[in-house]
């Protein structure tokens, strides 16, 4: 460990030429640079991932039940009864989801048809979203449907008796009257009862939510679902209660939690974040080749040192080592402050939000970006700087002669 001490003394040392001290600051502080803007990214992309995950709870269930294959669960109503059953489920629901046409006023647009039973309301968050009327299966003699804000929107639509909504979906049984093509559709009428807004597009853009029974006229289903809601009762772990529902359903079913549901959705977010981190890495790589000028001048200014210790017996290889741990020392020291100032600036950002995002605040659901920060992040670019760092030291060492002038 002697090459070791002497590589310390080296660094800690104040050099004769007052370059070789400006570029091994330089080096040290582009390494942090670096490093702490890596940790910086590495953490608002968490920040996302976790804002996006906060907002699907409202109308995703903890679990959904789905068929391996195929669109649809034959005689899900009776694989509700069973589920209902299971050790750990409060609840257990069919739902139907297709594609519709919705006409309102004049106005028609494609709709994804979400056909929810009776208890959805009081199972789901739904009613902590709405923003203009109320969530309702019926009112009176009609049956009501709740729209998105964006198919509110495309379709003028608002909450009352103003116009009915109709919706249409093609027969799935019996042959197409060419004469008559309308009768090739199923139809009904709804009235609006309410309008949601999740701030999640893929919930937004062109959803309509209407009884389950309404949903199974039109699309010619008696005891059909295309997934099972599941809600788990307090006290049990989602992802026990998932288990034994895969063990009841076999191959035939899937089981997804909340973040499987959306499981596109998030890896795209990780592919993103990734991404960003090698790009980030290769900035790392630039930074810190400042390393090896910084070896560079310091052999230069160490050459009567070397010279001495040649003398003493040092060999070749002791004393490359010398400059390999030193360069290793600088590479260390930066990616130690730059993942401190990265963590300060991350917790700073997470507890006090002074970085906000653009546009108008009252347009924004959100207006300070969001940061999270994770133990495996840091770990990750501390782990690639070093590694970093011992690559730059041995480009370093091997490009430079250590043999002392005039030898």
């Amino acid at each position: 460990m002697e090459s070791l001490r002497i590589a310390v003394r080296y660094l800690l040392s104040r050099k004769s030429m007052g370059a070789v001290n400006v570029i091994s600051r330089i080096s040290v502080a582009g390494v942090a640079v670096a490093t702490a803007a890596t940790l910086c990214v590495l953490s608002v992309f968490n920040g996302f991932s976790h804002l996006a995950a906060s907002r699907l709870s409202k109308l995703d269930p903890e679990l959904r039940v789905m068929p391996a294959g195929g669109k649809v669960i034959v005689d899900a109503d009776s694989l509700v009864a069973v589920i209902g059953g299971v050790d750990g489920v409060e609840c257990a629901m069919p739902m139907v989801e297709e594609r519709a046409l919705a006409v309102y006023d004049g106005r028609q647009m494609p709709v994804t048809l979400m056909g929810v039973p009776e208890g959805f309301g009081a199972q789901s968050g739904i009613d902590d979203i709405i923003i203009d009327g109320r969530y309702l299966q019926t009112e009176g003699d009609y049956n009501c449907a709740t729209l998105s804000v964006g198919s509110a929107i495309s379709l003028a639509a608002r909450p009352g008796f103003r116009a009915m909504l109709r919706l249409y979906a093609p027969r799935r049984r019996g042959r197409i009257n060419q004469a008559n093509p309308m009768a090739s559709f199923r139809t009904d009428s709804l009235i609006v009862s309410g309008v949601y807004e999740l701030e999640q597009s893929e919930y937004d853009a062109d959803r309509v939510i209407v009884p389950l029974d309404v949903a199974r006229k039109l699309l010619d289903y008696t005891s059909e679902a295309t997934s099972i809601a599941v809600t788990v009762s307090a006290g049990n772990d989602a992802g026990a209660v998932a288990a034994r529902l895969r063990e009841l359903g076999g191959e035939s079913l899937l089981v997804k939690d909340r973040l499987q549901q959306q499981e596109q959705s998030f890896r795209m977010i990780a592919v993103e974040k990734w991404i960003t981190f090698v790009m980030l890495a290769f900035i790392v790589v630039v930074a810190s080749f400042n390393v090896v000028s910084t070896m560079s001048m310091l052999i230069i200014e160490k050459q009567s040192n070397i010279a001495t210790m040649s003398a003493m017996g040092a060999t070749p290889r002791m004393i490359r080592g010398i400059f390999m741990w030193e360069s290793w020392l600088i590479s260390f020291s930066g990616a130690v402050t730059g993942l401190l100032l990265g963590v300060a600036l991350c917790l700073a950002q997470e507890w006090g939000g002074f970085i906000k995002l653009g546009g108008d605040p009252s347009q924004l659901s959100v207006t300070v970006y969001p940061v999270a920060l994770s133990s495996a992040d840091v770990l990750t670019v501390f782990l690639m700087t070093a590694a970093v760092g011992v690559m730059i030291g041995w480009i370093a060492t091997r490009g430079i002669s250590t043999r002392p002038v005039g030898d």
